[in-house]
């Protein structure tokens, strides 16, 4: 567990650093969760699929979350001592830590089959304004996934910026049918206030409140920016990991169960680390109960990034480059059926 407790806690305690004392931190911070990475993944190293759960670094995180996002806010709200560039750089490195570890991490703790530890992955989200994303991953994504039926699943052609208003919209939507048709079933009315969006919308205001506490109207507004920033970086891994793969159709209009060819992998080996194995998709989408560090790529017969998650995230950003790159590996990937319905019409001509 070393490689993925420093990859994934370092950028954290400079992050902490960089609030409390400015100086070179802020570009530390940065750079530790930009450029090390980068490099670090160029190095020939393996990280070997272990049968350790990973839960106390899952929970260690998790503590370091809460006090991070408050240090923030206070940083870019009320922190008369650092200069605009120190918090331009703090901004910068906030969102993509909690983009990209503190997600990868709600995101394991989520799939627990224990109360607390999803009750914890849960209050994460909620901390980033995105409670919804538990309702919408457990009961819609991991259900549909590669289906328009899914609406995190990008369809092939669909830009990034396109997929992100569809999403913003869909995401919110499907969880909240996903919740009512379970509360439908229940034998007994269940309590409005035990409704999963009463706690996502609920908290969300209670977290945007703590932060007018620690440093007023700023506070909120850097809350605000921190969470969507992040909340971006969690739609790109979405996009990234399942852009252009559809599960075929019965002809009942029943999709194939999940395989290992419908989600991207990219198992560059310090990215991974810091991701707690996000990258490595298809095995966590067979198995869903199974830890982090369980998790495998085989690349016969899973598709594989050309480049580490964070890079082609970055492309993402760039609809035509990402397209020229990624489309015809994907129709690689994609079992020789014509396409029906709309997404025929996000197949490029």
């Amino acid at each position: 567990m070393f490689w993925y407790a420093t990859a994934s806690l370092t950028p954290a305690a400079l992050l902490a650093l960089a609030c409390l004392l400015g100086g070179p931190f802020p570009l530390l911070a940065v750079l530790s969760i930009t450029v090390l990475v980068f490099f670090m993944d160029k190095l020939t190293r393996h990280l070997p699929a272990s049968q350790t759960c990973g839960r106390t670094l899952s929970l260690t995180l998790a503590a370091v979350h809460f006090p991070l996002l408050a240090l923030g806010v206070w940083a870019l709200g009320s922190a008369d001592a650092l200069s605009l560039l120190d918090k331009l750089l703090i901004f910068t490195g906030l969102g993509l830590y909690f983009g990209q570890v503190s997600n990868s991490n709600a995101h394991e703790l989520i799939h627990a089959a224990a109360r607390w530890p999803h009750r914890i992955g849960a209050a994460i989200y909620i901390s980033l304004l995105h409670g919804h994303h538990v309702s919408a991953h457990l009961k819609v994504h991991h259900v549909f996934a590669a289906t328009a039926q899914d609406p995190n699943s990008a369809r092939l052609g669909e830009g990034f910026w396109s997929y992100v208003l569809r999403v913003l919209r869909g995401e919110f939507a499907a969880g909240l049918r996903a919740d009512n048709a379970q509360r439908a079933r229940a034998s007994a009315n269940p309590p409005i206030w035990t409704h999963p969006y009463a706690a996502y919308v609920g908290g969300g205001v209670i977290a945007l409140a703590l932060a007018y506490l620690i440093a007023g109207l700023k506070g909120i507004a850097a809350h605000l920016a921190i969470a969507l920033y992040a909340q971006l970086q969690l739609l790109l891994s979405d996009y990234v990991q399942h852009y252009g793969l559809r599960r075929r159709l019965d002809a009942t209009g029943k999709p194939e169960p999940i395989g290992p060819q419908h989600s991207w992998n990219a198992p560059k080996w310090y990215s991974s680390a810091m991701m707690l194995n996000a990258p490595k998709h298809s095995d966590h989408h067979m198995r869903p109960a199974r830890p982090f560090p369980a998790l495998e790529v085989t690349p016969d017969t899973m598709p594989v990034l050309p480049h580490s998650l964070p890079v082609m995230a970055v492309v993402a950003l760039v609809p035509p480059l990402w397209r020229r790159i990624m489309d015809r590996r994907a129709r690689k990937w994609q079992k020789p059926v014509p396409p029906s319905g709309r997404d025929a019409a996000f197949l490029p001509s």
